[in-house]
């Protein structure tokens, strides 16, 4: 099959900064794809990487879409290369949107779809102490809060409160982003065992997200032997590959996926459905475009009804004047 390709990069600014152990994020960079077969079927894509958390660069997507011609088939889009996880995902999601049949799919999908509860993202600091309520409101029962960004006294003492003020069964994860240092990750570990141990909080902490760097897998992998507070990997299995090797070298505990860097949703697929491992998906901050192809993705593949990190949309303005413009000029 052949299709005419038309691309074109996007730049979105968060209403306010997000802040990680990554450093300040003010301006959200990607690429729609739009794919046109020759029964004048089209289909939508997103290329949104997210080059330090182990993708491509935007600049690196963008020279792969300049170099391709005007009409491509299945075989170009089946064929990029896994250094480009993020074109991998765009490419391959835009073809199932259009001539891959995804149309069925996402009928059949639907209900699953609303039926998968939501993580909200908090922002880091004392900030989550005043964000909580409102998305507790719009229905979030979970959130994630990020740690550390900030001096760890400072973070214990703010986790501290917030424990205490959200509202009872209410689910926490810590993401630190690989920020944490050995022994802070112990000292974060510890304190949410013991306070699960004595019965001191009604909430449940989930899990400490990414506690340490990659290059720390089995200090990782020690750490979620010692404790009783569940660790997930995140930076640790951004690709494919990634994913792989964490497996292989012995990782069964919870999985974050961000399926638009993690590369081909087809390959992806048939891993989660070999070895059937316990996985929560998560945005990357894209549009609605990858968003669609995400959760599509993660209602087919998530386990254990773990909430879904999709949680992000009070980060942007709302985005139909956007795309308006976006669609018409494609």
């Amino acid at each position: 099959m052949r299709y005419q390709f038309k691309f074109r990069p996007y730049q979105r600014r968060f209403l306010r900064s997000l802040t990680t152990n990554h450093g300040k994020w003010d301006i959200r960079e990607g690429i729609i794809l739009r794919l046109t077969d020759e029964t004048l079927k089209v289909g939508w894509g997103e290329i949104a990487p997210i080059s330090w958390f182990g993708s491509e660069t935007i600049e690196q997507a963008l020279d792969f879409c300049r170099q391709l011609p005007g009409e491509i088939t299945d075989e170009t889009i089946f064929s990029i290369p896994d250094e480009l996880p993020a074109c991998q995902f765009g490419f391959e999601s835009a073809w199932e949107w259009g001539s891959g049949g995804a149309g069925e799919k996402n009928l059949n999908l639907s209900s699953a779809l609303y039926s998968l509860p939501y993580s909200g993202l908090l922002p880091s600091g004392e900030a989550a102490l005043n964000q909580w309520e409102k998305l507790w409101q719009q229905g979030y029962r979970t959130f994630k809060w990020k740690i550390g960004v900030y001096a760890i006294a400072d973070e214990l003492k703010i986790f501290e409160s917030l424990i205490h003020t959200l509202p009872a069964f209410t689910k926490l994860r810590l993401d630190a982003n690989g920020g944490l240092s050995y022994e802070e990750a112990n000292l974060w570990l510890w304190t949410c065992d013991n306070l699960k141990a004595n019965g001191k909080i009604p909430i449940e902490i989930e899990f400490i997200e990414q506690p340490l760097p990659v290059e720390q897998f089995q200090e990782m992998l020690e750490l979620s032997t010692s404790y009783e507070t569940a660790i997930a990997l995140d930076e640790s299995v951004a690709t494919l590959g990634q994913l792989a090797a964490c497996y292989q070298q012995g990782w069964r505990g919870i999985f974050v996926i961000k399926p638009g860097i993690v590369g081909s949703p087809s390959r992806l697929r048939k891993f989660c459905h070999q070895h059937q491992i316990d996985t929560v998906f998560s945005s990357v901050f894209e549009t609605a475009i990858g968003r669609q192809a995400a959760l599509q993705l993660a209602a087919e593949l998530s386990q254990n009804n773990r909430a879904i990190g999709f949680g992000i949309d009070h980060f942007f303005e709302k985005e139909e004047t956007w795309f308006q413009t976006l669609w018409n000029d494609l």
